[in-house]
């Protein structure tokens, strides 16, 4: 039987959500796998709040509809935390992934969440740090192959060079490269 894995991301626009869900999709086509990524959204204005799906399967996916239960939430922007019910319909061993400077354990009772992983990681820090602006969403990819281990980290890395080369410059590349290592280093679990 196949594997599944589905993956709700939040934010607002402009912050990179599609991207994220885009990227990760490629780089389970890459890894030969099955995949969906598909956004939430209708005509927000920059700054609004949307969600990204993205469902991994080693089989074909004959789904076809948001998704309500997933295996992993990623939280883009730590503004959206009581304000979204993010972690609705998140699996009971499933992963919530937040950008913040917060610990895990803070977010965990913020949230009252007491199932499941809880994973953070300042994104925006390393964002700021690498970029120079807080575009989240390659470090967040890098702290969802650890956290996940759905993919290798080197994975995601060739996968953002690939996509990534196409557009920017050579230093926006590598600065989107050391910002995704980063972030697999530093995130924190509870």
């Amino acid at each position: 039987m196949a594997w599944l894995k589905e993956i709700r991301w939040h934010g607002r626009g402009g912050q990179g959500v599609v991207t994220a869900g885009k990227l990760l999709a490629e780089s389970a086509l890459e890894a030969g796998q099955y995949f969906q990524a598909f956004p939430d959204y209708g005509p927000e204005r920059s700054g609004a709040p949307i969600r990204a799906f993205t469902r991994l399967s080693d089989g074909p996916i004959t789904l076809h509809n948001q998704i309500e239960e997933p295996d992993v939430v990623i939280v883009l922007d730590p503004t959206l935390l009581g304000n979204v019910p993010v972690t609705s319909g998140l699996k009971p061993d499933g992963v919530l992934l937040v950008n913040t400077s917060e610990s895990p354990e803070a977010i965990r009772a913020r949230l009252k969440y007491a199932e499941g992983r809880v994973v953070t990681v300042d994104a925006s820090r390393i964002a700021i740090d690498e970029l120079g602006k807080e575009i989240t969403n390659t470090p967040m990819l890098g702290a969802f192959a650890r956290a996940t281990g759905l993919f290798a980290v080197a994975e995601i890395v060739a996968q953002t060079r690939q996509r990534f080369a196409k557009k920017f410059a050579p230093e926006l590349v590598e600065a989107n490269v050391r910002a995704v290592e980063r972030a697999a280093k530093e995130l924190r679990e509870a």
